[in-house]
């Protein structure tokens, strides 16, 4: 693949962070091993080229499956296409974690709570949050109401 063949970016344009992937190639190694800055580089080159390589076949495998989002499944797919069959469980188990880190997160938090609530829930949320909304834009304070339900969810 050229540089240019990154959707109209050039090869500057289109890198890794080289001081994480530094320090991703020293955690890798035993501690009295040194790598020089060529090799170095020459690593971050390999995984860019490695990110296009699978980025593309999953695209390709996306599309002959008439979807228009590369879901998971499609980077499976293609890393198996591509003769990198022998990583999938290992890429399958990072995967399965990043999804059970996500979900602990804060912001994984809110929306399977949100996916919990009940229908006339979620419009009295909504509603509550419209009216703090409004009373900011307005400069005014919270209506009792909402104060003292707002107070009940904590």
């Amino acid at each position: 693949m050229e540089p240019m063949d990154i959707v109209g970016k050039s090869k500057e344009d289109v890198s890794l962070p080289k001081a994480t992937m530094f320090k991703i190639i020293k955690e890798m190694l035993p501690p009295d091993v040194r790598v020089a800055r060529d090799a170095q580089d020459l690593l971050v080159e390999c995984c860019v080229e490695f990110i296009n390589l699978i980025s593309s076949e999953s695209n390709e495998v996306c599309n002959q499956e008439d979807k228009r989002t590369i879901a998971p499944e499609h980077v499976i797919k293609a890393l198996q296409v591509l003769g990198f069959g022998e990583y999938i469980e290992e890429v399958y188990a990072a995967y399965e974690q990043h999804k059970l880190e996500t979900l602990d997160s804060p912001k994984g938090g809110k929306w399977t709570a949100a996916a919990e609530m009940t229908e006339e829930e979620a419009l009295a949320e909504q509603q509550r949050m419209f009216a703090e909304a409004r009373a900011r834009m307005n400069g005014t304070s919270i209506p009792k109401q909402l104060d003292s339900d707002r107070s009940i969810e904590s």
